[in-house]
């Protein structure tokens, strides 16, 4: 029986070899992410003892490299060994980072660690998602069914991660929680060991752009115009360097620093990628779309992914914590929350498709925007409470994780798969490394948020929160006017 043959529920086998696989992935990064900034902000039981400056800056620096290696990963994948060899020395890499992280060694050691996860996770990230969409060269709404039962695995080991990791962090000790991470990791690599090449067959063994033809390449790269592009990107981060803007003193303003050569590059990236990598008019197109999706997923992750930073300091400090858990596990709800109602948004996209209702990705992205912006207009009420002194109802950060949840089902199995058709192939994994890069500049930007959380001026509170209900709403409106021509240049795609 052939691996196409081979398959449950509908989906190949091989399908299943990657949701486990990604599952212990996820449960060490999201476990350790749990509790990462409770730990560099303790002083009395064994952490680091940072302000809320710079562990927030440490945080967000690392959730962001984490995804911003994505980029360099899937390149290495398209150009040089392929995304299988990637994700299985990925997995090895993220191992050896959390058994670092497991050895009560100082700052040096721990950040070394950190590191070394993220490298790891930068090459597998990207292409066991590319590996994903090559199960389904047909596309359609099949492939985007396969993306929400991977994203369930994802969230599966989301939950078990922050459920053991977080007890064992807070609870037993924080290098307990860093070595389960490592245990994690370990599990994936034993099941993609045993089962990929039987179910995955050829699948992602053989670099992207080797199997692209010079005959399919109807344009010419235009390697003048790479070398003008990035001579001004130069240009300008050493003219950022002569006049000042970047401050290299403290843990906060490198992360600023950082965060404004990633911005600068961006740009220069997608230029070079539409005009100047060979792409027909068609891809040029196409690529544009993902342009406008990473804006609004980068609006998105910035407000989202401070549930690890904004959210858990909150939660840490100001919130009830009912049944005497851990804070750790209010993040356990957005895991939660994914796995009861992913099947009920996917059946409302089954549903909508029958009848022939055309919801497309970049009005789905602007939705998931108003949503997320919604769920900060509840902690906006949350913190008003909290001002006053008194501990807030844990309904606040349930009812936020709750429409936060139902915003990222809108957007990120959508982006997965939307990304997978529309990139050029020669370039599949780079343009998903990008897709994750918009979660790196979240992470960054959550993090510097983080940042000013002012125990000693909490009544700005409620504005900070307020500040990103605006910031959402506006991006996600914004996105929605704009759906219909956007989806235009989609080129029949959906």
């Amino acid at each position: 029986m052939s691996v196409k043959e081979k398959t449950l529920f509908g989906h190949p086998l091989g399908l299943y070899v990657l949701f486990f696989t990604e599952m212990w992935e996820r449960f060490s990064y999201y476990g350790m992410r749990a509790i990462l900034l409770l730990f560099l902000l303790d002083s009395a039981q064994g952490g680091l003892g940072l302000n809320e400056g710079d562990g927030g800056a440490v945080y967000g620096l690392y959730t962001a490299s984490v995804y911003l290696l994505s980029l360099p990963g899937g390149w290495v994948a398209d150009n040089v060994i392929g995304q299988r060899k990637a994700i299985w020395w990925g997995g090895i890499v993220i191992m050896i980072g959390h058994i670092i992280l497991a050895f009560p060694a100082g700052q040096m050691l721990f950040f070394l660690g950190l590191a070394v996860v993220a490298f790891g996770t930068g090459l597998l990230k990207p292409n066991i998602s590319t590996v994903v969409s090559e199960l389904y060269p047909e596309g359609g709404g099949k492939r985007d069914a396969a993306f929400s039962i991977f994203y369930m695995g994802i969230n599966l080991g989301s939950l078990l991660g922050i459920t053991i990791v977080g007890y064992l962090g807070q609870k037993v000790g924080w290098h307990y929680g860093f070595g389960a991470a490592a245990v994690a990791m370990f599990l994936g690599l034993v099941v993609y060991k045993i089962f990929a090449n039987k179910y995955l067959g050829d699948k992602g063994m053989h670099p992207k752009a080797k199997d692209v033809s010079e005959g399919d390449d109807i344009q010419s790269k235009n390697k003048t115009l790479t070398y003008i592009l990035f001579g001004i990107y130069a240009v300008a981060i050493i003219g950022f360097q002569v006049t000042g803007l970047f401050e290299w003193g403290g843990k906060e303003e490198v992360v600023r620093s950082i965060g404004i050569i990633i911005a600068t590059l961006l740009p220069i990236y997608f230029l070079n990628m539409i005009f100047a990598s060979g792409l027909t008019p068609v891809e040029q197109r196409r690529v544009g779309v993902l342009v406008v999706l990473f804006i609004g997923a980068v609006a998105f992750w910035a407000g989202f992914e401070q549930q690890g930073s904004t959210l858990q300091i909150f939660a840490d400090r100001h919130s009830e914590l009912p049944f005497g858990m851990p804070s750790s596990w209010f993040q356990n709800f957005n895991a939660a929350f994914i796995l009861m109602f992913a099947p009920v948004v996917g059946a409302l996209w089954v549903f909508l498709d029958k009848r022939n209702i055309n919801f497309s990705a970049p009005a789905k992205f602007g939705v998931a925007l108003l949503l997320l912006a919604f769920g900060y207009w509840i902690m906006v009420k949350g913190a008003e409470v909290a001002v006053t002194g008194v501990k807030a109802s844990a309904m606040f950060l349930t009812l936020t994780y709750l429409f936060h949840t139902l915003g990222e089902l809108f957007l990120s199995p959508v982006g997965l798969s939307t990304f997978t058709k529309l990139a050029p192939k020669k370039f599949l994994s780079q343009l998903m490394g990008i897709w994750f890069v918009a979660t790196s500049m979240g992470n960054l930007i959550g993090g510097l948020f983080a940042g000013n959380f002012d125990e000693g001026n909490l009544a700005a509170m409620p504005e900070l929160f307020m500040s990103v209900v605006w910031a959402t709403l506006i991006i996600g409106v914004i996105i929605l006017l704009l759906s219909k021509p956007i989806s235009k240049m989609m080129g029949g795609i959906k």
